[in-house]
């Protein structure tokens, strides 16, 4: 989690043994991809907590270049396009696959130019009042920061708006508040901060999944 390195690593445990639990209620190959959204987040926390020794550990410094870019690598360039994508495999609406492949599109676009920006800029972290702030040095004209958030809310919100899937647009719902609370309370801490919901966001998607599982086993005996 954001507020220590002890706290980031029990996270992940938690949210590696959701993972766990998530991909055994897989009944379907297309369902795999959602179902490792909590091992995504389980890795993020881990890499944070790494950060974290890096900053307290003169012995770990040597990792703080690269649990950096891992965690932020995970959180602005896989997550715009593995939301949509995952969410794109469960989808069987035809209207609803095609809006998604739209909207996987903008994400695909977003992690492109946000791999170009981690190419081009210096990134680096730093603790802040018991938080990690990540500073990146991109282009910070008030036009591309609204486009940025733009394209980034389009594909890890409105996606599981779009779905036909039982409960996604709880977890649609989830996300967009937990970005809402996180902006308004600490905006300066948002990437870290915003980590502070994944155990919430990862058993909803094991719920989720657990009703995919009783459907599918539903039709089988039609």
């Amino acid at each position: 989690m954001c507020f220590s390195a002890q706290a980031s690593f029990t996270a992940s445990a938690v949210l590696a043994l959701v993972g766990i639990a998530s991909v055994k209620k897989v009944s379907l190959p297309a369902q795999t991809a959602f179902a490792c959204i909590p091992f995504l987040f389980a890795f993020q926390q881990f890499t944070e907590g790494l950060l974290w020794l890096s900053f307290t550990h003169p012995e770990f410094s040597y990792l703080k270049s690269a649990s950096t870019y891992s965690f932020l690598i995970v959180a602005q360039i896989i997550w715009p396009t593995w939301v949509p994508l995952s969410i794109l495999f469960l989808e069987q609406n035809i209207k609803r696959k095609r809006v998604l492949t739209y909207i996987l599109s903008l994400g695909i676009l977003l992690s492109l130019y946000l791999s170009y920006c981690y190419i081009i800029y210096p990134i680096h972290a730093e603790i802040s009042g018991h938080h990690i702030k990540y500073n990146l040095e991109f282009p910070h004209t008030q036009n591309l920061l609204w486009l940025s958030a733009f394209f980034y809310f389009i594909p890890t919100v409105v996606s599981t708006l779009v779905s036909s899937v039982n409960r996604m647009q709880i977890l649609g719902i989830t996300i967009l508040t937990s970005c809402i609370i996180t902006r308004i309370i600490t905006p300066k801490y948002f990437i870290s901060i915003w980590c502070f919901f994944a155990a919430i966001i990862s058993v909803l998607v094991l719920v989720i999944l657990k009703d995919l599982k009783k459907s599918t086993e539903n039709s089988s005996l039609v």
